[in-house]
């Protein structure tokens, strides 16, 4: 006799499922909201986990019961079918579908790609993503990278990295790159950035005139991020000779502006140097571009960055990145209007991985 997949996954799934794994399960599903292929950081290990690795740990933390990431996929797969069919003999109605464009009635809900978003929202309870259809049905009054990067109505970063390269010898040259935020244009489609309580990191920034908490006061909502970053930091620089320190910012936008840009690096919540640059736009295809290229690296970080090298483990450079952070503002000099304020947060990348970054939204719940 075969066996369906429902069968199948109910069988590997429902039977070790008890009640209280199950609560655990969904709690662990309201904590850790969907994100695709993207790692999830736990601060305080420096590790990277998947989704379903972080519910099998919650599981293993408040039971002392093993789930493996197979078992815990299996389940949500399980629930998500059980779920389509609920959806689905609920609304099995024309009307129904009439409320999602290019949608046609089927005998199977979860057959439908309109239906995810649907789905996807009843094991999401902190993270909500907006389809591509709602969006269209608002006749996409802002742009598509609004909520999906770092950007705004008025302007986007496209390009954040801070390198070192030797340019002794231009056949050989060479480029490191410690941190680096390459940004592409997004769709509608694509998933809204995750959310993070920006009270969380005031005490991280300078409070005084200026600092994070004032401006977040004062200025838009939607115009602070936060990002994480993992540097790399397996650049040999025993041989420091010929050895350039650069950072470079791209941004673009749809008015023609000038721009300051402030950067301020802080310790223990203290501003110890602050950069501020001017950039006038340049119009290519269609839109303003902003390019603060090579911009040299302050003497403050190049030698933060040796003696952060200088560390013999890991831990103890990630113990010194805890209490360092960097606040970039960008604002309309002429206006004085706050158009990003970006707060970036450290720690070492594992030599395989290279740079990463994960980028959040700042709100204030």
């Amino acid at each position: 006799m075969s066996v369906s997949l429902e069968e199948s996954l109910h069988n590997d799934a429902e039977g070790v499922w008890s009640a209280d794994i199950e609560q655990s399960f969904q709690e662990a599903l309201a904590i850790y909201p969907p994100c695709g292929r993207r790692k999830i950081i736990l601060s305080n290990e420096g590790k990277m986990y998947g989704r379903n690795e972080l519910i099998a740990r919650y599981i293993k933390l408040r039971t002392g019961k093993t789930r493996t990431r197979k078992q815990v996929s299996s389940h949500i797969q399980v629930l998500a079918r059980r779920t389509s069919r609920d959806v689905h003999s609920k609304f099995k109605t024309r009307e129904f579908f009439q409320f999602w464009p290019g949608a046609v009635a089927s005998e199977d809900a979860s057959s439908c790609p309109d239906m995810k978003p649907f789905i996807q929202q009843s094991f999401t309870l902190h993270h909500t993503p907006i389809s591509g259809y709602q969006e269209a049905s608002l006749g996409h009054s802002h742009p598509p990278w609004q909520g999906r990067c770092i950007g705004t109505p008025k302007i986007r970063l496209v390009e954040f990295s801070a390198f070192a390269e030797h340019q002794r010898d231009p056949a050989t040259f060479t480029k490191h790159l410690f941190v680096h935020i390459g940004q592409s244009a997004p769709s509608y489609g694509e998933t809204l950035l995750e959310s993070v309580d920006i009270r969380q990191i005031y005490d991280k920034f300078p409070e005084k005139k200026g600092g994070l908490k004032e401006l977040f006061q004062k200025g838009t909502p939607n115009t602070f991020f936060l990002v994480k970053f993992w540097a790399d930091l397996s650049l040999d620089i025993r041989d420091g000779a010929g050895m350039f320190y650069g950072v470079t910012s791209q941004y673009e936008g749809i008015e023609n502006m000038t721009i300051t840009c402030s950067s301020k690096v802080c310790s223990f919540g203290k501003q110890v140097v602050e950069k501020v640059e001017t950039e006038y736009a340049r119009f290519e295809n269609g839109r303003f571009a902003y390019r603060i290229q090579s911009s040299p690296m302050c003497e403050y970080l190049v030698n933060f960055i040796h003696k952060l090298k200088q560390l013999p483990e890991k831990y103890m450079m990630n113990s010194v990145l805890e209490n360092f952070t960097i606040l970039q503002v960008v604002t309309n000099r002429d206006t004085q209007e706050l158009l990003l304020c970006v707060a970036y947060v450290f720690e070492v990348s594992t030599s395989q991985h290279g740079a990463q970054h994960h980028i959040y939204r700042l709100v204030k719940d």
